[in-house]
């Protein structure tokens, strides 16, 4: 019981991450399935992209409702996204990629977000902050440039379960020449497009615990109201600095998990028959 209370406490940490910054929630979500609740690697990961999808839909009201939300360029890089995240988790799903080396590709992911992410902390506030050190794109086949990063984007999502957020947002703005406030809106149908295509990638191959699934999006749901409101409160600079050294964190724990593999014999990682722990 007490780690099912654990575990929805940190989901709602989730939801207050989202409601915060407007993303996150898959970089606490995975490990809090792996590392809290037991669950298989493979199955968080589709877990993950379930929980996030839901939640990112409820946070895509607001925005409809604003009008930023660009439908035309959704269909362009959100199909190029899905199906670079249904063929990443079908790659996922074969043998050849153990546990290990999805956990291993998360951690790599994260510890690149949090450098990202830091180093902006510290520079002086721009409206463009959000661009900040993003690689400026040779713009003559934009639209090339938009279905090619789609599809990496996707394809990283689909074997990690990262929802792609942080890529997602300047790839609209710098190569759809969408504003600021309709990329976030824009992002979300993203991923949620995103996460659904990913999951039917998992459909039929691992085990879902529709249980938890439920409770972590009801928690995480719970968690985005008084995230919003603390925003209002809350240095951008200094949410972006701390969520960036909590990635760190988050990273290491994953790194020293699988030590044994960085240094080349044989990890102790969750057996694909583990299953997620019942009170």
């Amino acid at each position: 019981m007490m780690q099912w209370v654990l575990g929805l406490i940190l989901a709602a940490g989730i939801g207050l991450s989202l409601g915060l910054m407007g993303g996150g929630g898959s970089v606490l979500a995975l490990p809090v399935l792996v590392y809290v609740m037991g669950v298989a690697p493979k199955s968080a990961i589709a877990m993950t992209l379930i929980i996030v999808g839901a939640v990112s839909l409820l946070g895509l009201i607001p925005h409809w409702r604003a009008g930023n939300v660009n439908l035309k360029v959704s269909l362009l890089f959100g199909s190029a996204t899905m199906v670079g995240t249904y063929a990443g988790a079908r790659i996922a799903t074969l043998p050849i990629v153990s546990e290990t080396f999805q956990m291993l590709l998360f951690a790599v992911t994260m510890l690149l977000a949090a450098g990202f992410m830091i180093r902006r902390s510290f520079k002086p506030p721009k409206p463009d902050d959000a661009l900040a050190f993003y690689p400026k794109p040779l713009c003559k086949y934009c639209w090339l440039w938009l279905l090619t990063e789609g599809v990496l984007v996707g394809m990283l999502t689909g074997l990690v379960g990262v929802g792609g957020g942080f890529a997602i947002v300047p790839a609209l703005v710098l190569l759809a020449n969408v504003p600021m406030k309709q990329a976030i809106g824009t992002s979300l149908l993203i991923i949620v497009a995103n996460s659904v295509a990913g999951f039917l990638g998992y459909l039929g191959h691992i085990s879902i615990d529709w249980h938890l699934v439920v409770s972590f999006i009801f928690a995480a749901s719970l968690g985005t109201l008084p995230g919003a409101y603390l925003a209002r409160f809350v240095s951008a600079q200094k949410l972006q600095r701390g969520f960036g050294y909590f990635l760190l964190a988050i990273a290491a724990l994953v790194l020293v998990q699988h030590r044994r593999s960085l240094q080349g014999t044989q990890p102790a990682e969750p057996t694909t028959s583990q299953v997620t722990a019942k009170s």
